[in-house]
């Protein structure tokens, strides 16, 4: 089968039990950063993200807030979910959720087919399930309840008891792809990803498949299975079918055509459901595989895990309405290993805002758009002979906007910010070496004058090319103080060091303004 002619990236679709917390934006920042990166590098992205509405925890939430469950859906999609993108500035091409009618009808026409073909078969289950998981665990998966669950055998991820079902479901044959599987992790190594990624999953499969009950019929919140409408798919099964369903699967040949197979990230604890199960179900179904699984870490608060169950979620726009959705954006890329745990703090958000937004970057656009404006009347500057050092700049431009678009091709997206960062370091130290406002004192330097502004307008106009997935906003006010042409995103990111200069400059209010401590 033909690779897609598309870019196309995307993020879980979010259960809709609870209003969202960083954890959840984490995930949607660093698929629209790379999605930007894809689109500004000219190649036809798509980026998809939406919602999880099906199964029992759903349904019981909704009961227990006396609305049936499309009524609580439509009110957390409309109130939580929708403003969430806005909050952090996300800029999605589709939003799906499982409750669309282009989705319900054509997961049943997938399962159908699998049906056909002889992958699913009935049987009957008796296991421990989370309802917040909603997943059968193992008793490995299991850990002795404490406080008011003591005796109980509670789920590790939520602390809370686990039910004990027995129920006559439609199955699976998951096990029947082991080998597929193993071959496909062999043959593509960078499948899935990170490494420590990689190696969960192939222990996971070889240490033997179950089957994967794929049916319930103790509730009724879900799509009905189209040959016995006493059972509905399993929420899992229903949800992981977004990826196709919303890229035209069973409706629209050409455009699926177009957009699969798709790079997934998600968090590294649905892992499993999108390196195991999923690929199962496209072999099953004669349908490529997805082009990569990218399974991040945790964010930490306080050293555990954020969770709604636990109450321990911080709600993104406790960040934003203080430091901007730039800086958050920032932040959880810059500061934590794409890939790996990492802990959140106040005083490091904070300490960072002032340090590489504030102080670093913000304040080198401040100082070189003055310049200009002060010593040239706001008329860019041309250069004349180069020395070294203004050369050694032009090269780090290029360098930076290499390295970062190669460390975007391997999801390193700390590694591709750092990269840009170098260029920001670069010239600051330029501007403090080369001292322009001491040569603005002798008309005798006037030309050496033109050259170092000139280098420093160049270099600050290629940081907004390179930085504008990241701080799309910042960016945008940057470009239009530079006098660029266009849009900074209409810009060419894998060519970024090699803008079109304008002819002057505008003036350029504090791109990240300090914020005064509250008690």
């Amino acid at each position: 089968m033909a690779q897609a002619s598309s870019f196309y990236i995307t993020t879980p679709i979010f259960y809709v039990n609870d209003v969202p917390h960083i954890g959840h934006a984490y995930t949607e920042v660093a698929a629209d950063v790379v999605a930007r990166w894809h689109r500004q590098a000219g190649e036809d992205t798509w980026m998809l993200t939406g919602t999880d509405e099906h199964g029992q925890k759903i349904l019981r939430t909704a009961t227990a807030n006396d609305v049936t469950p499309k009524e609580w859906a439509d009110k957390l999609v409309a109130e939580a979910w929708k403003p969430l993108l806005e909050t952090v500035d996300i800029a999605n091409d589709d939003f799906i959720r499982t409750t669309d009618e282009r989705h319900e009808r054509n997961v049943q026409k997938f399962l159908q087919k699998l049906y056909d073909d002889g992958h699913i078969y009935t049987g009957e289950y008796e296991g421990y399930y989370c309802v917040g998981c909603e997943e059968y665990k193992q008793e490995s998966e299991l850990v002795p309840g404490a406080g008011e669950y003591e005796g109980q055998l509670v789920c590790a991820i939520h602390s809370k008891p686990v039910e004990l079902l027995h129920e006559k479901n439609y199955f699976f044959r998951t096990s029947a792809f082991a080998e597929r599987l193993l071959a496909l992790y062999e043959e593509r190594p960078d499948f899935v990803q990170p490494e420590s990624a990689r190696n969960e999953v192939l222990g996971w499969v070889r240490s033997g498949l179950s089957d994967l009950s794929i049916s319930r019929s103790t509730f009724d919140w879900g799509v009905k299975v189209p040959w016995d409408e006493s059972h509905v798919v399993y929420v899992w099964f229903d949800a992981l079918l977004n990826y196709i369903t919303a890229a035209g699967y069973g409706q629209d040949d050409a455009e699926f055509a177009r957009r699969w197979p798709a790079q997934h990230l998600v968090g590294k604890d649905i892992l499993r459901f999108h390196a195991v199960i999923w690929p199962a179900m496209l072999m099953a179904a004669g349908l490529e595989v997805p082009r990569g699984v990218f399974g991040h870490g945790w964010l930490l608060v306080g050293g555990e895990k954020m969770s709604k169950s636990k109450l321990t979620g911080i709600a993104p726009s406790d960040i934003t309405d203080t430091f901007g959705s730039d800086a958050f954006r920032y932040y959880f890329l810059r500061a934590i290993s794409f890939g790996h745990d990492g802990s959140f703090s106040w005083e490091d958000l904070s300490a960072r805002y002032q340090a590489e937004l504030a102080n670093g970057f913000g304040n080198l656009a401040s100082r070189v758009i003055a310049m200009v404006n002060r010593y040239f009347d706001g008329v860019v500057p041309q250069a004349g002979e180069r020395s070294a050092a203004d050369l050694e700049i032009a090269a780090i431009e290029r360098r930076a906007t290499d390295a970062s678009w190669a460390a975007v091709n391997r999801t390193a997206i700390h590694e591709a910010i750092g990269a840009v960062w170098e260029l920001v370091e670069a010239l600051n130290g330029y501007i403090t070496a080369e001292e322009p406002w001491a040569l603005a004192k002798d008309p005798a330097n006037r030309e050496r004058l033109e050259t170092v502004l000139a280098t420093a307008y160049h270099g600050l106009g290629t940081l907004a090319v390179l930085l504008s997935p990241v701080l799309p906003k910042a960016t945008a006010k940057l470009w239009s103080a530079l006098g660029g042409a266009g849009t900074v995103q209409e810009q060419r990111i894998d060519l970024a060091y090699d803008w079109a200069v304008g002819e002057r400059v505008g003036t350029l209010e504090a791109l990240f303004p300090r914020i005064e401590a509250t008690e």
